[in-house]
């Protein structure tokens, strides 16, 4: 029995923990990092469909304003595949930290943008151009950072560990998804017209808010 419990110590000291203060930091550096990611990605979709129709494509048909709004959004995931591999190689070069808070303050910047973002009754085309390309931003950014994030927890932890490490980047996303929701639910409780004026442009701007705990998480 005492040399059992010897190997078994043995092989505890053997394995690395996830307990580390240096992997506990990069394991919730990987889960807020995509959970911001995925807020900022899921709280635009959400507007794509009860706002910026009404507010960046007014001088459309409804249904016509409707499509426009939501092939803003699927430009965002047209552009996630060109970020996997534009943060991927410099991930490869620089490392995988600087360019993970980078996509963060990337996306959280677009977001924050895009909330203070005048109509297009104001400035005329300028807003629906500068929409498209916050999206693009956006989409690039959450394409490096899910990658990022998870290939972190991944190349830190132990061998034996690395699949539940890599797992923190999954669960981040819903996370946001889900805080992002929360988000959209508590400005629609305002009247209709305050909603449309400025109540859905409170999510977009707390979005610096959540850039600013991810940075110091990191």
């Amino acid at each position: 029995m005492s040399n059992l419990t010897d190997q078994q110590q043995d092989r505890e000291l053997r394995v690395p923990s996830l307990n580390s203060p240096q992997m506990r930091r990069i394991l919730a550096s990987s889960f807020i990092g995509s959970a911001i990611e995925f807020y900022d990605f899921i709280l635009y979709a959400t507007a794509a469909s009860l706002v910026f129709n009404k507010v960046f494509f007014v001088n459309l048909t409804p249904g016509v304003a409707l499509f426009a709004s939501f092939a803003t959004l699927a430009v965002g995931y047209l552009a996630r595949p060109l970020g996997g591999i534009v943060f991927g190689h410099f991930g490869d070069k620089v490392g995988r930290k600087g360019v993970l808070i980078t996509s963060m303050v990337m996306m959280g910047g677009a977001s924050t943008i895009i909330g203070l973002l005048p109509p297009t009754a104001q400035v005329g085309m300028v807003a629906p151009i500068a929409l498209i390309l916050l999206r693009i931003l956006q989409g690039l950014a959450v394409g490096g950072e899910w990658g990022g994030a998870m290939l972190m927890a991944l190349e830190h932890a132990p061998k034996e560990r690395r699949g539940f490490a890599a797992s923190f980047a999954n669960m981040g996303g819903p996370a946001g998804a889900v805080l992002a929701t929360l988000a959209v639910s508590a400005v629609s409780l305002l009247p209709n017209d305050v909603f449309l004026s400025w109540g859905w442009r409170i999510p977009f701007i707390l979005s610096v808010l959540l850039v600013g705990i991810g940075w110091s998480s990191g």
